[in-house]
């Protein structure tokens, strides 16, 4: 190599030497920030993480069929194959473990619902065969049991302490895909009249919840249950930052219920009430913007006898202020019978207390054979209030179908909800009967679980 060659090239590592020495390295993020730790949700997390688990149910319901495609000669003549009485519904969503030593898990109803099994996987990896305990579908929550040891349980929170603004984190398995965690805050409290169940409560959350969060962990910073995930309002498929959870208090005693006796018992006061509006509160005289005041009064009720009277104002139940209807409706939803309520009502300028004894429900119910030949073998009920949702008008229960009779051949089922007959909106039998007395063919509308359907009847 020649010298000046040389010397150029001592020169460019020279040079390089000084690039490497003098280029700025990556700065490195702080430990902390004025002496203050990063915030972080990570200790929490892996605290509460192993509590939520993934579930996965399999069941099969009963498929809707036209009693015409039923029949053996018209298959025949046709070459129609046979149809299918059941499919199969698999569906996946995620539950708490609120008791390690009992293998408990708080779940949502609709994840469980006619499952023939019920899996469930652990935050380790550990799968089991899970038991049904109970379910509850007017609020839609379930327990289920698993045998299994180690287990990890969530602290459970009070909710009625829960405040706007409080930060919550979501836990869940959305879209089957994995444990995943969002974070956000309580956004609204009490939400209710949504239609999503029977008795509502909600918390309402921007804290992200998607198709398989059902059943998950909604928590506060302190890793304790505040609810379980439930809903979310998605016009367009997918999350928009509005969700929905169960209040632990309320859930918790449901759960109380559920494993204690397998149902919810639930009974009746006997009233209808609606919210105390500013226009009524004046009309009433009550300086009060918020309440609930009676409506109607069932005859024979316990309300009836306990001296409650139309145009009573609830102001308390037993010790906690009532701001709605709906929160009667919850709370009198959450007791069992035979349990005593202490309220306090306003009525003409003044305030007392009075306390009514919860008693069964009473339905009235007529036999399908007395209102059209065609319903013969099924018997119709009132719709209870544990199936109303929100604001529902009402409704008319088939609460019993005998198999092979003519109600059975035209495809009703225990369970349906007639919601209207000949395109009458019915509210109630009364307007069951008024709708298809006289007529020879009878089109009903059926909701069935989450479906619905019309049967023509002739």
């Amino acid at each position: 190599m020649s010298k000046p060659a040389h010397r150029f090239s001592r020169t460019c590592l020279l040079l390089l030497a000084l690039f490497v020495q003098t280029a700025p390295l990556p700065a490195a993020l702080p430990a902390a920030v004025d002496g203050q730790p990063l915030p972080t949700l990570a200790p929490m997390l892996a605290r509460t993480t192993p509590a939520v688990v993934n579930i996965a149910a399999i069941g099969h319901v009963e498929v809707a069929r036209n009693p015409l495609l039923m029949e053996p000669l018209f298959q025949h003549f046709f070459n129609l194959p046979s149809q299918p009485r059941q499919r199969q519904t698999q569906s996946l969503g995620s539950g708490v473990i609120v008791d390690a030593d009992k293998g408990y898990i708080l779940t949502n109803n609709h994840v469980v619902e006619q499952a023939d099994k019920i899996s469930v996987t652990l935050r380790d990896g550990r799968q089991f065969n899970a038991r049904l305990l109970g379910t509850d579908k007017a609020s839609d929550i379930a327990v289920i049991q698993i045998p299994a040891e180690n287990l990890t349980a969530l602290p459970l929170a009070d909710s009625d302490v829960l405040r706007v603004g409080d930060f919550v984190v979501a836990i869940g398995n959305p879209f089957g895909l994995g444990q995943t965690v969002t974070s956000g805050i309580v956004s609204a409290l009490g939400r209710t009249d949504l239609g999503i169940e029977g008795y509502e409560d909600f918390i309402q959350t921007d804290a992200s919840i998607n198709p398989g969060n059902s059943g998950g962990a909604l928590v506060n910073l302190r890793g304790e249950l505040v609810g379980i995930n439930t809903a979310i309002l998605a016009p367009g498929g997918g999350n928009v930052g509005i969700g929905f959870a169960i209040p632990i208090n309320m859930a918790a005693s449901i759960m109380q219920q559920l494993v204690e006796h397998g149902e919810v018992e639930r009974g009746q006061l006997g009233i209808t009430a609606q919210d105390l509006s500013p226009e009524l509160a004046k009309a009433f005289g009550i300086d009060r913007n918020s309440g609930t005041v009676i409506s109607r009064i069932e005859p024979g009720s316990p309300a009836d006898r306990s001296g409650l009277k139309v145009g009573d104002v609830i102001l308390e139940i037993d010790g906690k202020p009532v701001r709605s209807s709906g929160e009667v409706r919850n709370r009198v939803g959450l007791l069992r019978v035979g349990t005593k309520v202490n309220m306090t009502l306003w009525r003409d300028g003044r305030t007392f207390r009075q306390s009514v004894v919860i008693e069964p429900v009473r339905l009235e119910q007529i036999a399908g054979e007395k209102l059209h030949y065609q319903l013969d073998g099924a018997t119709f009920s009132n719709l209870p209030e544990n199936l109303r949702t929100g604001n529902d008008p009402g409704g008319v229960l088939v609460s019993a179908v005998e198999p092979g009779s003519a109600a059975w051949r035209a495809s009703l089922r225990k369970g349906d909800i007639i919601r209207s007959a000949n395109r009458v909106a019915l509210r109630d039998l009364d307007d069951f009967k008024r709708a298809v007395k006289g007529r020879r063919k009878l089109l009903i509308n059926v909701q069935r679980g989450d479906g619905a359907m019309f049967i023509l009847l002739q």
